[in-house]
């Protein structure tokens, strides 16, 4: 390569850094002068909507029944309901907000909603105690056969998912104890698997249908509270019909059928009829 291409070369090289820089410098002086523009669009109020923190809202909402703001609270977790969060903690919070508000038809609704994610749970049973018999309906019960309400009150003890993982335990036990059976040669040890399998087999059929039982009542959707003050029960689905008797607010029942906007429902002392769906809420 000759001199002169050489200081050609050199020569245009400089003219296109200089083209870069001048380039560069004018992209600089837009930005700047477009900053004022995007500080009014801020200003006009185009903020970025503030990312939603369920932590922020359950501290703020705590914070309200602590001080006594019982609406407060039920607003803060109300806003965690609607983003789609439960919990059972969220529940009883909330049930015992509204209990404080003196709503007692949404303070047993959502004292029943927090028992069966967490059915352990001895406040939350406390305190829908408490509430139920502020109601003013008085419905006796019919009396369950005595075994069948043992495995309920048994069953209430764990969640499902706690019963599911003793039950899962006592499988894996039932099978090593299994194997020590058919494969000890002392007996001793055949008699200690023979044995071991009984009682493990016993523990894994018990926890699965505690595990069974309270899957059931958790994904049951066919229980309801009465919310309205009171509501008049039809002998049918017509506000014609004649009024068979009256429930009031936290009273609840099984709901047996729906139509057209009414509801059949059915109470633990047996009795039937139609209400307006708008009165009650499924557990």
């Amino acid at each position: 390569m000759t001199r002169t291409t050489r200081r050609t070369n050199a020569a245009l090289r400089r003219c296109l850094r200089g083209l870069a820089v001048l380039l560069l410098m004018l992209g600089t002086a837009r930005a700047a002068a477009a900053e004022p523009e995007a500080a009014d669009t801020l200003a006009a109020g185009d903020l970025p909507a503030e990312p939603f923190r369920p932590d922020g809202l359950w501290d703020k909402g705590n914070t309200a029944y602590l001080n006594g703001d019982y609406g407060g609270a039920i607003e803060q977790y109300g806003r965690i309901l609607d983003a789609g969060l439960v919990s059972a903690r969220l529940y009883y919070n909330l049930a015992n907000a509204y209990f404080k508000e003196g709503r007692l038809g949404e303070s047993i609704l959502y004292y029943h909603r927090s028992l069966r994610l967490a059915p352990g749970n001895e406040d939350a049973r406390y305190n829908l105690e408490v509430a139920e018999a502020m109601t003013r309906d008085r419905i006796e019960e019919i009396p369950e056969f005595f075994a069948v309400a043992w495995m309920r009150a048994l069953s209430r003890a764990m969640g499902c998912t706690a019963w599911s993982a003793v039950s899962l335990v006592g499988l894996a036990a039932m099978l090593a104890l299994l194997l020590l059976f058919v494969l000890a040669r002392r007996i001793v040890l055949r008699k200690t698997g023979f044995y071991g399998t009984l009682a493990a087999f016993l523990l894994f059929v018990l926890a699965t249908w505690c595990a069974a039982i309270e899957r059931r009542d958790l994904l049951r959707s066919d229980e309801a509270i009465v919310l309205s003050a009171s509501a008049a029960v039809k002998s049918s689905p017509d506000r014609a019909a004649t009024d068979l008797f009256v429930l009031h607010e936290g009273t609840k029942a099984t709901v047996t059928g729906e139509l057209e906007g009414w509801s059949e429902i059915t109470l633990a002392d047996g009795k039937k009829g139609w209400l307006e769906s708008r009165n009650i809420e499924v557990i």
